[in-house]
């Protein structure tokens, strides 16, 4: 099975658990991976004249990807999505930040443009409202349907992904 990792703002921003960095770190070794990193830009989206927030403008992703792209909002830009789509992946799995946000986002993207999102359930981390992601999570399964955990991927002897080489 072809698969990508797409990890979605794991950056110093959002202050991600250790355990996350480490658990995504860990699956990127074994699957092609992209990550996003959000970045304001009040022209684009804006975050600061209608939430008061906003993200930082300059950042870095905490994990190595194989491709980092910079986002403004919540969504991947066009440009994450055709290079997802350029790989031809049967499935993109997701992980990454604020699962009830844009990592949520990231799913519909994805699978409005016929890609096919699957969430990795262990590898997200809610915002605010819930940090367990456990809201994300539920509103996942009933749009996507998809979800993994990460041991799943894992094959337990040789820390390959199930079903690849």
């Amino acid at each position: 099975m072809r698969q990508v990792l797409l990890i979605v703002d794991v950056q110093s921003t959002f202050s991600p658990p250790e355990w996350l960095i480490d658990g995504i770190r860990e699956l990127a070794r074994h699957v092609p991976s992209v990550a996003t990193i959000e970045l304001h830009d009040e022209t684009q989206t804006p975050f600061q004249s209608q939430l008061g927030w906003c993200p930082a403008v300059v950042d870095q992703c905490l994990v190595e990807a194989d491709e980092i792209f910079v986002k403004h909002g919540y969504a991947p830009s066009p440009a994450t999505i055709e290079y997802l789509k350029k790989m031809n992946p049967d499935r993109v799995l997701v992980c990454g930040i604020q699962t009830d946000t844009c990592v949520l986002a990231a799913g519909f993207a994805l699978f409005d443009a016929g890609l096919h999102p699957t969430l990795v359930t262990d590898l997200t981390a809610g915002s605010s409202l819930d940090r367990s992601g456990q809201l994300g999570i539920r509103l996942w399964k009933h749009h996507f349907r998809q979800t993994i955990l990460k041991d799943e991927l894992l094959d337990g002897q040789s820390g390959c992904p199930a079903g690849m080489p």
